[in-house]
């Protein structure tokens, strides 16, 4: 009983081996079918840590680009968002087998192999895709060549010159370089020059067309040496039409508005003040919402920027235009009362001056009579002493002298009796109108006749003005 027991043990362990020799024996068979003979021979030997022809030159790698889509564009952060395949071809002289077919191989086995380290010079942030499986491409041609191929989205960084926006034009790139390997060991080469980019012609963006796009080949020099590059340069031109709606018209239509007030009256200050405040705040408004988009921390002044401050200086004339037609509507009416004031005591002031300019003739034509005489008494002493002179020659004993004393007199054998001075107050008085006409003649060169021929003129000076600061600035911005 005991043997029949043993025999059937040593039975099942015998047929449980005899299953999992099988089992290993079909492993071994789809293994085969995942890996077959020719790929299993490239693999045998191969070292992917070297890169080809380690001992003979460096190994030329052609690259492709195909832009898949260009998602963002953000002057906040000065960058975009792209999708691009990008192909990169080789040569690798290890990979050579016999055949006229290329294998098309699991993206994953690219671990197996020597990949060039290439990456994008200006990119903040970038991922490949993995749904439903990591996105690669590997295919393997007879002689060797070598093509892969990658889905990958990149946020890059774009510099941009915001001065002429929205009427701007901004050249951004997408450079590859290769991280580790200098030109000594690897080699860039666009395979088909400005046509090795492709997508560009498709694309759709929301406020951009791509008028331009070629290629370049350079070289990264850094401290550890050399590197080979490659840049694709693509120019964005800004539609403008979406600004021009959002800002351009309304800003416009705003200084349209603040016009109205000119055919306002004067008299109707609510109106007028509720007019020019309103759009100065509108104004406000919008040249605060149109910055909103932008950075805060950027110093250019933008072109949007310069016509939203002609307009609001626009508008803002408007409404101080009010305040100066108004001021001078007051002063008008004041001066003219000053002016009523300035005729009544003007009469007093010449009927006292013809007053005393009448006192001050006869003044003077007694003076003359004074002075005559004199000159006559004058000459009749000299003739005395002339003769008094001849007289003590010819005798003998000097007389006493005799003084002669000559008073002057008037013809009517009188003392002149001057007219008396004009009253101090009255000198006074005219001396005060005198400086009340000057100011009223330096106010009347300050001063309009009539007020309201400053809306008269505000009515033609304004639009004309605004259409010549526009002509100038859209002639500057579009062709400058």
């Amino acid at each position: 009983m005991a043997l029949f027991l043993s025999g059937g043990t040593f039975f099942t362990v015998l047929l449980i081996s005899r299953l999992l020799e099988s089992s290993m024996l079909n492993a071994e068979v789809k293994e085969g079918e995942i890996l077959p003979p020719t790929i299993q021979r490239l693999m045998k030997g191969y070292n992917k840590y070297l890169r080809p022809f380690f001992d003979n030159g460096p190994v030329t790698v052609g690259m492709s680009l195909d832009i898949a889509s260009i998602d963002t564009i953000s002057e906040i952060n000065m960058d975009y968002t792209a999708t691009i395949f990008l192909r990169q071809r080789w040569t690798d002289e290890r990979l050579v087998f016999e055949g006229n077919k290329s294998l098309s191989l699991d993206g994953r086995l690219v671990e197996l192999l020597w990949v060039p380290d290439t990456f994008i010079v200006d990119s903040k942030k970038s991922f490949l895709h993995d749904i439903t499986v990591e996105n690669r491409l590997i295919r393997i041609f007879p002689n060797g060549t070598v093509l892969y191929a990658l889905r990958i989205t990149t946020t890059v960084a774009c510099n941009m010159d915001l001065t002429k926006y929205p009427m701007d034009k901004q050249t951004c790139t997408l450079q590859l370089e290769s991280w580790g390997y200098n030109i000594n060991d690897v080699m860039f080469y666009w395979t088909r020059g400005n046509e090795s980019v492709s997508g560009l012609d498709s694309l759709q963006l929301a406020q951009y067309t791509v008028e331009d796009h070629y290629t370049s080949v350079s070289e990264a020099i850094y401290e550890t040496g050399h590197y080979p590059k490659l840049v694709f340069h693509f120019e964005l031109k800004r539609s403008i039409l979406y600004f021009i709606l959002e800002t351009y018209v309304p800003s416009s239509l705003l200084v349209v508005l603040s016009w109205v007030s000119f055919w306002i009256s004067l008299s109707s200050v609510p109106a007028r003040i509720c007019i020019g405040v309103t759009t100065v705040l509108t104004m406000t408004t919008l040249m605060m919402g149109a910055r909103t988009s932008l950075p805060n921390a950027n110093c250019f002044i933008k072109a949007i920027d310069v016509y939203l401050g002609i307009c609001f200086s626009f508008i803002f004339g408007a409404l101080i235009e009010y305040a100066v037609a108004h001021f001078c509507t007051l002063s008008h009416s004041d001066t003219h009362m000053l002016m009523i004031w300035w005729n009544e005591d003007k009469g007093t002031q010449e009927h006292s001056r013809g007053k005393y300019s009448h006192h001050l003739h006869d003044l003077d034509d007694e003076i003359n009579g004074i002075v005559t005489t004199i000159s006559s008494h004058a000459a009749a002493a000299n003739r005395a002493k002339r003769r008094a002179k001849e007289q003590s020659a010819a005798q003998s004993q000097t007389p006493a002298s005799t003084e002669l004393t000559v008073r002057p007199s008037s013809p009517s054998g009188s003392e002149p009796k001057p007219e008396p001075a004009p009253p101090e107050h009255t000198h006074w008085c005219i001396t005060a109108l005198a400086t009340i006409r000057k100011l009223l003649r330096s106010l009347k060169c300050c001063t309009v006749e009539n007020p309201h021929h400053i809306d008269n003129y505000s009515r033609v000076t304004f639009p004309l003005s605004f259409v010549m600061v526009n002509l100038l600035y859209w002639t500057y911005y579009l062709y400058f």
